[in-house]
């Protein structure tokens, strides 16, 4: 009897250590103990990056976006091309789109000047990220931490990984899904797009072929976004058109009035499974935000590296 008991006491501790992997090993006071000055000291360079261009916030919280969609929260989407791999800068949602790496950078020289070696630049995008939506007017949360760097970044993985501004609804539940993420989790993090802008490339197709959307929003998109391919590509338009700058629930708002951006935004609300979140969130900004803080802190769980594997960069944009 007491051989069993050890044997099941040994067993459920090893299911325990296998099921701990890698998400428990991250904690919001991950560096208490190793960089006291961590939160501030990131706060302070996105306030002023954000005190200079407003837009700046929704940038960097696209930057973890797509750095979690990627192969997991690892920081792959800062590093720059090098001989042996082809970095996910030039990916198609990247490509003269993701921007905000110059504002890490400097995250990084303060951190490195406070706790030098001990912060990873995965972790920086998830502290900045949260930032970024506190200082817009959204809501916060404690950040999760204790990710490592990617010594590698996929192109392939980034293309096919990051869904695309014209995926239709089933495409974009599918790819959440995958990662973990539920319908209601699709729905809310869409809600980030409530901050931002989009270039006229992303929703040229929405505003000239389409007929789920308003006419008269339609016509107007269309004054600063040429029909013809080539033409203005990267002319930029609110994806929110209330509150550009502003961390609110206005984005589903648009959607119901059929004033959705981009193709894959007006999805979220088109006669399918997803119509009856994306009215809830519309009446209710509160509801919004605390499923945006859960789905922001399950998309921050995303395959991390933890314990050994991966490193702790110096510079964001390049492996030790």
């Amino acid at each position: 009897m007491a051989s069993f008991f050890k044997f099941f006491l040994t067993l459920a501790l090893l299911v325990l250590v296998m099921g701990s992997s890698t998400n428990a090993q991250l904690s919001t006071n991950f560096y208490a103990n190793t960089c006291k000055n961590l939160l501030p000291t990131v706060k302070s360079v996105v306030q002023s990056a954000i005190s200079k261009e407003a837009r700046m916030g929704a940038s960097l919280l696209r930057l973890f976006f797509h750095d979690c969609f990627v192969n997991g929260c690892d920081g792959s989407v800062l590093l720059d091309d090098t001989s042996s791999f082809t970095g996910e800068k030039n990916a198609n949602a990247n490509r003269n789109s993701a921007r905000g790496f110059e504002v890490i950078d400097n995250i990084k020289s303060a951190v490195e000047k406070a706790c030098p070696g001990v912060v990873s630049c995965a972790d920086i995008l998830a502290i900045t990220a949260r930032d970024s939506v506190v200082i817009l007017g959204g809501p916060s949360w404690q950040v999760k931490l204790g990710r490592r760097d990617a010594r590698t970044a996929s192109l392939s993985a980034a293309n096919s990984g990051i869904p695309a501004p014209t995926s239709n609804l089933n495409q974009l539940i599918s790819r959440f899904n995958a990662l973990g993420l539920s319908n209601k989790d699709l729905v809310a993090l869409a809600g980030g797009h409530t901050i931002g802008q989009a270039r006229c490339t992303s929703f040229r197709a929405h505003i000239y072929n389409e007929t789920n959307i308003d006419a008269s929003f339609a016509r107007t998109r269309q004054g600063n976004c040429p029909r013809a391919n080539g033409t203005g590509d990267n002319n930029l338009a609110p994806l929110d058109l209330q509150t550009p700058t502003c961390f609110d629930n206005n984005y589903f708002r648009n959607l119901v009035n059929r004033k959705g951006l981009l193709h894959s935004d007006q999805q979220l609300f088109n006669g399918g499974s997803t119509d009856s979140q994306v009215r809830t969130y519309s009446n209710n900004p509160s509801t919004f935000s605390s499923d945006f803080v859960a789905g922001m802190i399950k998309m921050g769980d995303i395959s991390p590296l933890t314990g050994s594997r991966g490193e702790i960069r110096k510079n964001c944009r390049r492996v030790n």
